[in-house]
């Protein structure tokens, strides 16, 4: 597993920036940023600490998969930690099996740095072999789109 790191400064305060990424005020928030990795991207829960949480999405033929997580941290404004531990299937959680041996207990980090109005959202992700270039392509998209979001 690979760790991987993006950053991108944004021209709004922290507060506003972490509200528009996690969908807090409004979903569509989150759904717009990241639609850049799937169209269909929502989330189903809640991100308070120790909460579990799918992050989903439809594929081609409508069926809804995604990830199963647990909110490992969330400091409001500063800092959110998502544990990735098991793949949704339908509606179907499958926490164990060689397809989540890949990746089970990795991390997705974010952090938000406020200094003169400007804030820095720092993202550090645990990524098998197989999805580096796609994290590496599409989380500059998805950052940029955030930014555009968190700007309006």
């Amino acid at each position: 597993m690979k760790k991987l790191q993006f950053k991108k400064d944004i021209n709004a305060s922290a507060e506003r920036v972490y509200n528009t990424m996690l969908g807090l005020d409004h979903i569509e928030t989150y759904e717009q940023w990241t639609s850049e990795f799937n169209p269909t991207s929502t989330y189903e829960g809640s991100w308070e600490k120790g909460s579990k949480i799918y992050f989903v999405g439809t594929d081609e033929n409508g069926k809804k998969g995604g990830m199963v997580s647990e909110i490992a941290d969330n400091v409001p404004s500063q800092f959110v930690s998502i544990h990735h531990y098991g793949i949704l299937d339908g509606d179907q959680e499958i926490t164990e099996g060689p397809e989540v041996e890949k990746w089970a207990g990795s991390l997705e980090n974010y952090s938000f740095r406020e200094h003169n109005g400007v804030t820095t959202v720092a993202v550090e992700i645990d990524v098998t072999e197989d999805y580096l270039e796609y994290f590496n392509t599409t989380w500059p998209k998805a950052l940029d789109k955030l930014k555009e979001l968190a700007e309006k």
